[in-house]
């Protein structure tokens, strides 16, 4: 069986799309054979005519027919761009930007690739039809997805938040240990102040003052000290927590580049490209018939 180098979930999609193009196909083939029938039945009921009678009759199956060819060919444009469409709103979703390469679409090779896998498919669903006729069904095309590459995208942007509170939670600890150094300056100049206030007081009460000046400015430069150092810590515990977040980002924008580049690889999308190509041809063959 060929194959077309994809998940089986995606090779389902384009069976799917393919038994639909078929059967669009094929209803536009009896409609064209449906055309001829009718001339013979209307208009050859004699056994001979004339050169004008045979071009007007030629005449007329060939507005018919190029009313109806042109009809389908409008039709399988306006169907590809709803299923573009489709494949586009679920990149959407995902902040992805798509692209087409419809030189892409008339590369021999790979319609050849196609038509092979037509065909081998429609010959093994002709056999599955006769032994099984239940079909399962196919799941939704919005359902679809890289699940491996969604989880990482997910457990990126939960660890993104929760760098986020951390980094937040920083700043509220270095602010409040900011507030109290603030304190602990204001509440050492006002013992200073009080200090040059009672120097005219007691010795005792000075050597008591002096004591506990000094008391509180040990306490004060062992704190400040300690606050220095907490500082010291928040500061580069800050730096790195917004480091690991900036890091955390690319590799959340790597992941979407990443799922970006999978979904230009499936199926449905090089499908696309392929059912374009292919109905170019038809359209090119058509015109070098109908100038013929």
């Amino acid at each position: 069986q060929a194959e077309l180098g994809v998940n089986e979930h995606h090779q389902n999609e384009v069976v799917s799309y393919m038994r639909f193009a078929r059967f669009k196909r094929g209803m536009c083939l009896k409609t064209v054979d449906s055309c001829f029938q009718d001339l013979k039945d209307s208009r050859l009921v004699e056994e001979t005519f004339t050169v004008d009678e045979v071009i007007d009759m030629l005449d007329g199956l060939q507005s018919v027919v190029h009313s109806e060819v042109e009809s389908e060919l409008i039709n399988t444009t306006y169907t590809n761009v709803l299923l573009l469409r489709q494949l586009f709103s679920q990149a959407e979703k995902w902040y992805l930007k798509l692209q087409t390469d419809v030189s892409d679409l008339e590369n021999r090779e790979l319609l050849d690739q196609v038509a092979e896998f037509e065909k081998s498919e429609y010959t093994s669903s002709n056999k599955k039809a006769t032994a099984d006729p239940i079909k399962p069904k196919l799941a939704p095309l919005n359902e679809g997805g890289s699940e491996l590459l969604n989880k990482t995208v997910a457990y990126l942007q939960e660890e993104n938040e929760k760098l986020k509170t951390r980094l937040r939670t920083i700043e509220t600890q270095a602010t409040a240990a900011l507030d109290e150094k603030s304190k602990l300056e204001k509440s050492l100049r006002d013992l200073q102040m009080i200090q040059g206030d009672q120097k005219n007081n007691a010795n005792q009460d000075i050597t008591e003052l002096e004591n506990k000046v000094a008391a509180l400015k040990s306490q004060f430069e062992k704190t400040l000290n300690d606050t220095t150092a907490n500082q010291k810590y928040l500061e580069e515990d800050l730096v790195t927590t917004k480091h690991n977040l900036l890091k955390v980002q690319d590799q959340l924008s790597t992941a979407e580049k990443e799922l970006e580049k999978k979904f230009q690889q499936t199926a449905a999308y090089r499908n696309m490209k392929e059912i374009l190509t292919k109905k170019n041809e038809q359209i090119k063959d058509l015109r070098r018939r109908l100038s013929k």
